[in-house]
């Protein structure tokens, strides 16, 4: 995993294991890319209820959204082939504590690629930012998030009337000791 830093510990592009799929910070730059991403996908973000008030923004509000500086929380876009397939995020709850959100486009799904653009935003948030804990919640019938949750290593950490929530523990990192 390669992983470039500036300033404010955001990364300009954060590769995966699958080589053409990569991550990048989302920002207003993608805001036609993003708002058109949204608008195909519709139906696919409100299948299970995860993201209504995601698909029922217009382009204005999808703008607005993307200007906002999230620091310390980490929004990303993924792309594959350099075209913007989906959005990973790694929200600053309670750092080192995190919460968790992704979602690709309908036709980006069942390849691997949320796996491992999940992957690597995991791994760049406890190398990078220190991330011990890592929580993720999942309406009830959306299989295929709770499935690529559960190939990351995540476990069921409480079940609510409308949603699970997953909980992963990374490894912390190492600390030195005197000799």
């Amino acid at each position: 995993m390669t992983v470039s830093h500036h300033h404010k510990r955001v990364f300009p592009e954060l590769k995966t294991d699958i080589s053409p799929l990569t991550l990048c910070v989302l920002t207003a730059g993608r805001a036609d890319e993003y708002y058109a991403l949204i608008d195909r996908n519709r139906e696919h973000l409100t299948r299970h209820g995860d993201y209504r008030t995601l698909a029922a923004s217009d382009y204005k509000t999808a703008h607005a959204e993307l200007l906002n500086d999230p620091s310390p929380s980490l929004r990303c876009g993924v792309l594959l082939h350099g075209t913007l397939i989906g959005r990973v995020d790694l929200v600053a709850v309670h750092p080192p504590k995190y919460g968790f959100g992704y979602w690709l486009d309908h036709e980006a799904t069942g390849h691997g690629y949320a796996t491992a653009a999940c992957r690597a935003l995991i791994e760049y948030g406890a190398a990078a930012l220190g991330a011990t804990d890592v929580f993720a919640g999942v309406t009830h019938g959306n299989g295929k998030s709770s499935a690529v949750l559960t190939r990351l290593g995540f476990e069921v950490a409480e079940v609510f009337e409308t949603y699970t929530r997953y909980h992963r523990a990374l490894a912390a990192p190492p600390r030195a000791h005197p000799a």
